[in-house]
């Protein structure tokens, strides 16, 4: 097939941020497809194209950053589907495949499917509109109607639709029952993470800060939604019951300089508590590898359950624990799975009890690392979760019913069982 492959935000290893998009296009043209990837370039000044392991990657200047306010960031949403839609009209496909966030990929998407008689398959990354309502970002009236037009009318023209977790498949079923959904969360590059434990030793004894104490990390976007000033809390609370536990945020976003100001507030910043700049993924691996828990947080957002944080499965591929402080998916799939811990969302005294006694668990720690690895090698293989993908695709390229409308593939539904999720 000939794919146009469109995402906003695409990175590359090279880059830092989350891979998924890079990793299924490459395992794409190694099948023997031709993919045409359309992205925004926060830092340039005009467009390029490149080749990024076999992928024709169109680069377009947008400028896009987390630190922006939401409506700057509309108006890079916008300006990415003006500049996507003359580079994709342009292409010869015989699918597109758009994925979000944001949605409004889903314009460029549909225009360059209905230029070309072409399927288009639309990619759900959070429960919209119903996550940007929750975190304030749609306020008016008119924007919400607008937000959900611009779901209904998406969803309408896709041949399939993708979710990354069984709570948007859910939610997307509930409100469209006629719309395809196949689930295909995200995944564990297990390849890429092989050598986490020797990277990870290696980290330690270059950091003095670290050595051998016991290290939580977030790695991620330091957000609105994230809520990372939950993890300065609990620094404060353990560095007065266990002062040899360090916590490390690597990673940027829009309250970095908050986070800074109320870690230095609370007299963490430096001691218990060092924020680090963000990384690539291929340097990541040594962060995961050094790490005895890995934090995937939130503020206490419902809809903010359904998400599927690349952190929480680079730390499974690593075989590393999880600690969330919220409900969800992932919260049902730690207990129930145990390789690691739910928080409490607001009570961080309780939280840095439970880090501690965790941490201090030799044997309970092995126990949850085993449960980590196997959750990466049988359910959340980048390798066989890939197949789920590419069969969605395909599928909808032969126009082919969509038996996963119903429920998730039948390879996926195997793997990503989950009772209370579904």
């Amino acid at each position: 097939m000939r794919i146009t492959y469109i995402h906003q935000y695409f990175k590359t290893p090279g880059m830092s941020g989350g891979t998924r998009s890079y990793e299924f296009a490459r395992r794409l043209v190694e099948r023997g497809h031709e993919v045409h990837l359309i992205t925004g370039d926060p830092d340039a000044g005009r467009a390029r194209v490149t080749d990024e392991a076999g992928i024709v990657v169109h680069w377009l200047p947008v400028p896009y950053s987390n630190a922006m306010s939401y409506r700057r960031r509309l108006w890079s949403f916008l300006g990415f589907v003006g500049r996507s839609a003359l580079v994709a009209g342009r292409l010869r496909h015989d699918l597109v495949f758009a994925t979000s966030t944001p949605l409004t990929v889903a314009i460029p998407g549909a225009w360059a499917a209905l230029r070309r008689r072409a399927p288009m398959v639309l990619e759900v990354r959070d429960v919209w509109p119903e996550l940007p309502v929750a975190m304030g970002a749609l306020r008016s009236p008119v924007s919400r109607w607008a937000a959900e037009r611009l779901e209904a009318w998406a969803y309408r023209r896709a041949a399939r639709v993708i979710a990354l977790s069984p709570g948007m498949a859910a939610s997307i079923r509930r409100r469209f029952p006629r719309v395809p959904v196949t689930v295909v969360p995200n995944s564990c590059d297990r390849t890429l993470f092989a050598g986490a434990g020797r990277a990870g030793v290696a980290l330690r004894q270059e950091t003095p800060w670290l050595g051998d104490r016991p290290l939580i990390l977030y790695a991620g976007t330091l957000g609105l939604a994230n809520g990372v000033d939950y993890l300065v809390r609990m620094a404060a609370r353990l560095i007065d019951t266990d002062p040899e536990v360090r916590i490390a945020i690597v990673g940027d976003g829009r309250m970095r300089d908050g986070i800074r100001a109320l870690a230095a507030e609370l007299g963490v910043l430096d001691r218990n508590l060092f924020l680090l700049g963000p990384v690539s993924k291929a340097e990541v691996v040594a962060f995961f590898g050094a790490c005895d828990l890995a934090a995937s947080v939130f503020v206490d957002v419902p809809e903010l359950g359904s998400n599927s944080p690349n952190k929480v499965f680079d730390a499974f591929a690593a075989g590393r624990p999880v600690a969330v402080n919220h409900d969800g998916w992932i919260a049902d799939l730690i207990t129930e799975s145990g390789a690691g811990l739910v928080l409490p969302p607001h009570d961080t005294g309780r939280a840095a009890a439970a880090v501690s006694a965790f941490l201090s668990d030799r044997a309970g720690c092995r126990a949850a690392r085993a449960a980590a690895y196997a959750l990466a090698r049988d359910r959340f293989d980048r390798d066989l979760l890939f197949e789920d993908f590419v069969a969605a695709l395909t599928g909808a390229q032969r126009g082919e019913a969509a038996t996963a409308g119903a429920g998730r593939t039948a390879a996926s539904s195997r793997r990503i069982h989950i009772s209370r999720a579904s």
